[in-house]
C-alpha cells in the first residue's frame, strides 16, 4: 500500500472511529444512568450495560481503529454495536406517530450504514494484512 493511499486509509479510520469514542464516552459513559434509563423504556433486555460498559465498548472499538491494534476486531466491535441499537433502539416499524417513525427509521439507517462500513473495514484489514499503513499491530484475522 502506498504512502498515500495510506493516509487516505487513516484519515477515514479517524474520522469514523472518533465518533465512536465521542459518543461512546461523552454520553453512554458521562451520562450512563440517562442510557440505562433509555434501554429501559426501549425495552432492552439488560439496560444496565446500556450505560458505561456499552461506552467502554463502543471506545474500545473506536480506538483500535484510531491507533490500528487489530483494527479488524474493532470493525467488528463497531458492527456488533450497531446491529444490537438497530434492533433494539430504532424499530420504527412498531410506531404509529410519523414525526417519531422517520426519526427512528433514519436513525435506523445510520445504524445500516455503520454495519456497512465497518463491514467493508474488516474485508479490506483483514485483506491488506501486513500492509496496512500508520497501524500499531496489523489485523488479527488472515482471511
Amino acid at each position: 500500500m502506498s504512502d498515500a493511499a495510506g493516509i487516505i486509509q487513516l484519515i477515514g479510520r479517524l474520522l469514523f472511529a472518533g465518533y465512536f469514542v465521542f459518543v461512546g464516552v461523552g454520553f453512554h459513559v458521562a451520562m450512563t444512568k440517562m442510557a440505562e434509563g433509555y434501554a429501559q423504556s426501549a425495552g432492552f433486555p439488560v439496560p444496565a450495560i446500556a450505560g458505561w460498559p456499552t461506552g467502554l465498548w463502543m471506545a474500545a472499538g473506536g480506538l483500535s481503529l484510531i491507533l490500528g491494534i487489530w483494527p479488524d476486531i474493532g470493525a467488528l466491535m463497531i458492527a456488533a454495536f450497531a446491529i444490537v441499537a438497530a434492533a433494539y433502539f430504532h424499530r420504527f416499524w412498531e410506531l404509529d406517530d410519523p414525526m417519531q417513525k422517520q426519526t427512528q427509521q433514519q436513525l435506523f439507517g445510520r445504524n445500516v450504514i455503520i454495519l456497512g462500513a465497518c463491514l467493508v473495514m474488516f474485508g479490506f484489514f483483514t485483506a491488506a494484512g501486513d500492509a496496512l499503513r500508520y497501524t500499531i499491530t496489523g489485523p488479527a484475522f488472515d482471511l
